[in-house]
Parts: C-alpha cells; sequence; structure tokens
C-alpha cells in the first residue's frame, strides 16, 4: 500500500522536473518571453532544480533512501527561495512568487506522500 503513495510522489516529481525544465528552457532560450521582469537567476535555479526533480523523481520510484534527503533538501531550498522573493528581493514579481509557492507546494505534497504517509503505514502495522 505505502507503495502506491511513493509511486505518485515520483510521477508528481518527475512532472513537475520536466515541466520545470522545458518552461524555464523555453525561457532562458528566448522562445517564450515574459510580459513581466524575468530573473535570470530564478530560472536558471528552476531548470536546474528540475533536473534535480528528475533525479529524485527516479529515486523515489525505485524506493531508494536518498531519495528522503534529496526531496527534503528541494523543499527547503525552495522554500528558502520563496522567502527571498516574497521579503527581501525588490524585483520579484507576483508571477515569480506564486510560481515558487506552487513549487514548494507540490513538493511538500510529495514529501507526504513518500515519506510521512509510508512512515505512517509501517507503524500502523507493527
Amino acid at each position: 500500500m505505502k507503495n502506491i503513495f511513493q509511486k505518485i510522489a515520483a510521477i508528481l516529481a518527475l512532472f513537475i522536473g520536466i515541466m520545470s525544465v522545458i518552461a524555464g528552457s523555453k525561457v532562458l532560450l528566448d522562445i517564450d518571453t515574459k510580459e513581466y521582469n524575468v530573473l535570470t537567476w530564478l530560472v536558471s535555479y528552476n531548470v536546474a532544480m528540475g533536473v534535480v526533480s528528475v533525479f529524485t523523481a527516479i529515486l523515489i520510484w525505485k524506493n531508494k533512501v536518498l531519495f528522503k534527503t534529496v526531496a527534503s533538501a528541494i523543499l527547503v531550498l525552495h522554500f528558502m527561495v520563496f522567502i527571498f522573493l516574497k521579503y527581501i528581493s525588490t524585483q520579484a514579481t507576483s508571477e515569480s512568487i506564486n510560481a515558487m509557492i506552487f513549487r514548494t507546494s507540490i513538493w511538500l505534497v510529495i514529501i507526504i506522500l513518500s515519506i510521512l504517509i509510508p512512515r505512517f503505514i509501517s507503524k500502523q502495522n507493527k
């Protein structure tokens, strides 16, 4: 049963990773232009984290122990970038802030599905 939750989490991680790589690469390559101020460092961060997300999706799918550390690090990094964009940056647009809220929320769901629910199920089965 707990494997189903991990598989769903892996699919979510793969989806958000691929989405980040494609969308960010299009912006970096000037294929897609935005009507608002684009922070190149943020787009580059999102593409890099998209690649890490795809790697993490594979780790989750294969139930490798390392996925817990990597997935947790992604969540923390996204949250830290959100805090920076929301409260420190003077150049971040609402689109950038909302996109980081979305990424952070998805990774929170991935953590819940891949780590917390399986841990709860394991404790219930003891």
